[in-house]
């Protein structure tokens, strides 16, 4: 065995490792104090943004933050699952040619963003952002940059001091944003945040993560194996892209800019519990999936409590919001912002359903069946999207949020197949939390109905100009 091996290995080898299920725990609790931690600075900064700056900005920064997301999206190759569910993954053959696939992608996204910046701005109609859309990009061009010893400490489960270099980089970041926002008052300042943090964070990285460096190589065997298992991770990121930032798309050409700006402020509170689901179950349960056999039913009943557990938690939090959104919006922002309550309602409403089925995908992820997580995503991208296109046609934002939660709905027997052909699903689990969801969801729009009736064209809600 090479020396680098062992250096990859050894933070696995030099000690009794703990049990999966122990370190997944201690894994989520760092992720989740991160996270927290994380979006309560965010969440800090942005009341300072939203005195510093105009609504507008936000709206324009929601672009060409849309643009940098499908940029991301449109290129992803999925080196950081396939680094975690191979049984290469430790290999520094397989590791340096994922890091050098990483760069190539990097310096191709870069380059992509600035030939699509005047386009987008035309198309748009926002001037500016044919000049931010290059300097911001330059945050993706460093994140390639960054070492594999990062999907190495996924891989493995090991996130503790991954998980507070990060922070480190997101308070940093906020700083710098503030300075600059302070100093300028424009929408500068966001786009400087974002390549800030993702230069603080490379250099976090490289000097303070452990184990083996990487250096440029090209092994056959390897970039085979990461170009087959990420064809269809980068058809299923082009899915994600209309999942995650299809509603700004459409968005972008039904408001008004400060419709688009106020929307993006509500969409920041509300999506708090469900970033916070997807991070931990992208970050824990590739491993668990992996290292627990379908067939060992004390294995199932481990992930259907772990299920349970974290369904509850997420609709509980997600709950709560809805109830609330109008009256936090009112107390945290000035005038200007306070049609966002009824956006966090409508988001929350539709949320609650979506994460009864979070769980699942990421059992194809782990047992290499990128196709079949291509299908759902495919599916739930298709569905929402078209939701949302004709809702907004016919009744606005509004309608936009109902066709979106219909979309999901008819979604349901699609992701039950995908869990029950890898044999995770549990139908009591979807029953049960399924007409939760639909219940407080309901609720929270009742009980908040003059807050979400802003959200219909004609109303005064400030969405439409």
């Amino acid at each position: 065995m090479t020396s680098g091996t062992q250096m990859s290995e050894g933070p696995q080898n030099d000690s009794p490792r703990p049990s999966i299920l122990s370190r997944a725990a201690r894994g989520s609790a760092w992720t989740a104090m991160s996270f927290v931690a994380a979006q309560g600075f965010r969440l800090i900064s942005n009341l300072v943004l939203t005195r510093l700056l105009f609504p507008e900005a936000f709206g324009i920064m929601a672009l060409v933050t849309m643009l940098l997301v499908g940029l991301t999206l449109f290129s992803d190759m999925g080196v950081g699952p396939a680094i975690m569910q191979s049984k290469r993954g430790d290999d520094p053959d397989f590791l340096n040619t994922a890091w050098t696939v990483q760069i190539l992608r990097g310096v191709g996204l870069w380059l992509a963003a600035c030939a699509v910046a005047y386009p987008a701005a035309l198309f748009y109609d926002q001037p500016l952002i044919a000049q931010l859309l290059p300097v911001a990009s330059l945050s993706l061009l460093f994140a390639g940059l960054e070492p594999t010893r990062v999907d190495t400490a996924y891989r493995h489960l090991l996130l503790g001091r991954l998980t507070a270099l990060d922070l480190i980089a997101t308070i940093s970041g906020i700083v710098m944003m503030l300075a600059f926002a302070a100093v300028t008052k424009s929408v500068w300042a966001l786009a400087f945040g974002g390549v800030g943090t993702a230069a603080i964070r490379l250099t976090l990285m490289w000097l303070f993560m452990p184990g083996q460096g990487n250096r440029l190589r090209w092994e056959r065997a390897a970039g085979h194996e990461l170009l087959h298992f990420g064809f269809w991770i980068f058809l299923s990121s082009v899915c994600g892209f209309l999942v995650s930032q299809g509603d700004k798309a459409v968005l972008g050409k039904y408001l008004s800019i400060q419709g688009l700006g106020i929307y993006n402020i509500g969409a920041f509170l509300a999506m708090f519990p469900m970033m916070l689901g997807s991070t931990v179950t992208a970050r824990v349960l590739i491993p668990i999936y992996r290292e627990h056999p379908e067939n060992d039913p004390e294995a199932r009943k481990r992930l259907e409590r772990i299920r349970f557990f974290v369904t509850g938690g997420l609709i509980a939090a997600l709950a709560f919001l809805a109830l609330t959104g109008p009256m936090i919006v009112n107390l945290l922002y000035d005038a200007r912002y306070h049609s966002a309550g009824g956006v966090m309602v409508a988001i929350c409403a539709v949320q609650m359903i979506v994460v009864v089925f979070l769980t699942y995908d990421q059992a194809a992820l782990a047992q290499g069946d990128s196709r079949g997580f291509f299908v759902v995503s495919a599916a739930k991208a298709t569905l929402q999207t078209l939701g949302f296109l004709v809702g907004a046609q016919f009744m606005g934002l509004a309608g936009a949020m109902l066709g979106q939660a219909l979309g999901m709905l008819i979604y349901v027997p699609i992701i039950a197949r995908l869990a029950w052909r890898h044999r995770v699903w549990d139908a009591r689990h979807d029953a049960i939390y399924l007409l939760v969801a639909l219940s407080f969801g309901l609720f929270a729009v009742w009980l908040n109905w003059a807050s979400v009736s802003l959200l219909f064209p004609g109303t005064g809600g400030g969405f439409h100009g």
